[in-house]
């Protein structure tokens, strides 16, 4: 049984009514962290990775939510929303629908079964994920045309002022914007993307640490703080900057002296790691891939040393992928303090690469990691059943 049949014959026994069935994708960053909320350029895929969801119509305005990944079921007022966080994984179906209504958009009542593929808390948006698929299917329902780009805008809201979690655009657009076997240059002020595809023989293969340190959630906002001073304390040598992304590395030199020392650090990861982001794009597009392997290790350094949100786990994982033949780049991806390596591999040596860096990697933490092959695969849409 496919995956569409096998959800909607569960979502049957479950509210006993027929439904449709939408799927987002999580997504794996190449290169560009922690550049997307200060306005910055990211090199994201949408991995082969979704959270699915059957939704049916009901006679009332209200939501019944189910999780399978957390076998519990919720239910909410769509006429009685409120604007905080319970810590549970019901905050991002309700911020979405919030958000949604927010906007303007009249939801009808839904009875919802949810499905996760993407790992949680590995830092491969499967936040995103659940929200853009959860907001597609509602938009979809309630008979609302929705252009993508706002949908992935009124995603991050739910995210930011509802969850509270202060993300940037980067994992709800490329859920909404995917494309099969590419990457994605986002312009994340602009929101203009290039799709740049990816070379046929080289895997995506994504190394789970297995850990993800508490601090992770807490020090992200703490970051998204201490680019913002730095914004404020170079407005008065740099008048006229918007965010990190107007900030060139000679423009961070000539000013260093109005920023705190762990402020620079901050600052210098943003303004460098935009700049590789945009060599590595030329790169794919010019077919010299080997030049990411510089630039992955560098933007690994730079989010371990200036940005400090890289762990032992991490930096281990990231040593025993460059001792391997047939790597291409290695990285942290995501937000850091645990979660995911990313590995460009050439294709006939993915499978050696699996073997030797889970071996490694166990010897040396203790832990047993888990390890993906993926490909780029599509943005949000209707699942019909093969």
């Amino acid at each position: 049984m496919d995956q569409v049949r096998e959800l909607l014959a569960k979502f049957d026994s479950r509210f006993h009514s027929t439904a449709k069935v939408y799927r987002a994708p999580g997504r794996v960053n190449l290169i560009g962290e922690h550049t997307d909320y200060n306005q910055g350029f990211v090199l994201p895929a949408a991995i082969g990775f979704s959270c699915w969801v059957a939704i049916a119509a009901r006679d009332d305005r209200k939501l019944a939510l189910y999780s399978e990944n957390f076998q519990q079921f919720e239910k909410a007022d769509l006429d009685d929303l409120k604007i905080h966080a319970t810590g549970k994984w019901t905050d991002y179906p309700l911020g979405v629908a919030w958000a949604l209504e927010q906007a303007g958009y009249r939801l009808s009542g839904a009875d919802l079964y949810i499905l996760g593929e993407v790992p949680l808390g590995a830092g491969l948006s499967s936040s995103a994920a659940l929200e853009v698929s959860v907001g597609f299917a509602l938009m979809h329902l309630a008979r609302h045309s929705i252009a993508l780009k706002e949908l992935a805008f009124l995603c991050q809201r739910a995210e930011n002022e509802f969850v509270g979690a202060r993300c940037g655009i980067m994992d709800q657009f490329v859920s909404c914007y995917g494309r099969a076997g590419s990457a994605m240059l986002l312009d994340c002020r602009s929101l203009d993307f290039q799709l740049l595809r990816l070379p046929p023989k080289v895997h995506l293969v994504i190394c789970n640490t297995m850990v993800q340190h508490k601090l992770g959630s807490s020090e992200y906002n703490i970051r998204r703080n201490e680019c913002e001073e730095g914004v404020r304390q170079l407005s008065r040598g740099l008048p006229g900057i918007r965010a990190l992304r107007d900030v060139s590395l000679r423009d961070l030199e000539d000013h260093r002296g109005l920023v705190s020392n762990l402020v620079y650090k901050r600052c210098r990861h943003v303004v460098t790691e935009n700049a590789r982001t945009r060599w590595a794009a030329s790169a794919l597009e010019s077919d010299g891939i080997v030049t990411l392997r510089q630039l992955m290790a560098d933007s690994h350094r730079s989010l371990r040393d200036d940005y400090e949100v890289s762990c032992h786990e991490l930096d281990i994982m990231v040593q025993l992928a460059m001792q391997q033949p047939g790597v291409l780049g290695a990285r942290m991806t995501g937000g850091g303090f645990g979660g995911c390596t990313i590995n460009l591999v050439n294709a006939n040596e993915s499978d050696r690469f699996c073997r030797r860096v889970a071996a490694g990697y166990e010897a040396a933490t203790g832990h047993r990691p888990d390890i993906y092959v993926c490909e780029a695969s599509q943005g949000v849409g209707i699942a019909e059943a093969e």
